[in-house]
C-alpha cells in the first residue's frame, strides 16, 4: 500500500542503484522485485548454511530507522551481531516462552522490531502485534488477549494514566511492563491505578554499544 508514494522516484533510485522490492500482488514497472512471486515459487527446504551464513558478523544486517540521538533522523547501520544480541532482550527483563507480549511501537524502529519481535522469536512468546496504540482500547486488548507483558515507551504509560477511570481496569493479568523514557510521576500513577505491575526501565541507543537496565524499580 506504500508503492504508490515510491514509484514517481523509481528512476532516480535505479540511478542511485537502489533496489525497490515489494511484498503485494502487482503488476509492478519493470525493475521492481516482486517478492511474493518469489515466495511463492521458493523451495520450503533451506540452502546450505554457507550460502546464507554471513562470513562476519560485524557486517550489516540491515538499516534501520533512527529519530537521530547523533544528529539528524536517518537510516542507521545495525549488524548481524546486534540482531542477534536481541533475541535475549525479553529473557533479560524476565519474560519467558509462556508469556504473552503487547506490542503496539512502530516496526521501522529497533525497539518495536528488534527488541520486540526479534525479542519474542528469542523466547518463543506469543506476541500480540497492534497496529496502531490505543489508550481507550488497550485494557479490553490486554483481557481479550492474555497479555502479561507490555512494551511500551513512556509516552503510551502517560496516555494511560491520563484516560478517565472505567471499570476493570485493574482485571487484568499484566505482570511487567518494560520499555524506555517513563518519567517518576507517570510511574507512580501507572502503579496507584493499574496495580502491582512490574516495570523494567531500559535504555539503549541504536548506534550505541551499551544498554541499561534499571532492575531495582
Amino acid at each position: 500500500e506504500l508503492f504508490a508514494v515510491v514509484e514517481p522516484i523509481l528512476p532516480s533510485l535505479r540511478e542511485d542503484g537502489i533496489a525497490v522490492w515489494v511484498l503485494g500482488s502487482g503488476p509492478y514497472p519493470d525493475g521492481v522485485v516482486a517478492l511474493q512471486e518469489l515466495l511463492d515459487a521458493a523451495s520450503e527446504e533451506l540452502e546450505p548454511e554457507d550460502v546464507w551464513e554471513p562470513e562476519d558478523m560485524n557486517e550489516t544486517c540491515l538499516y534501520i530507522f533512527t529519530s537521530g540521538t547523533t544528529g539528524l533522523p536517518k537510516a542507521a547501520r545495525v549488524s548481524h551481531l546486534k540482531s542477534i544480541m536481541c533475541l535475549s532482550f525479553y529473557e533479560l527483563v524476565g519474560a519467558s516462552s509462556q508469556d504473552v507480549i503487547y506490542l503496539a511501537l512502530p516496526l521501522y524502529h529497533m525497539a518495536g522490531s528488534l527488541l520486540g519481535i526479534v525479542g519474542c522469536i528469542g523466547i518463543g512468546a506469543t506476541c500480540v502485534l497492534k497496529e496502531k496504540f490505543s489508550a481507550s482500547q488497550f485494557w479490553d486488548d490486554c483481557r481479550a488477549e492474555g497479555v502479561t507483558v507490555f512494551q511500551y515507551i513512556g509516552e503510551l504509560c502517560r496516555y494511560l494514566v491520563n484516560q478517565p477511570p472505567r471499570p476493570g481496569e485493574r482485571e487484568h493479568r499484566l505482570r511487567l511492563a518494560v520499555g524506555s523514557g517513563l518519567r517518576p510521576d507517570v510511574w507512580r500513577s501507572f502503579l496507584q491505578r493499574f496495580g502491582a505491575i512490574r516495570i523494567v526501565e531500559t535504555y539503549g541507543m541504536t548506534e550505541g554499544n551499551v544498554t541499561l537496565f534499571n532492575y531495582t524499580g
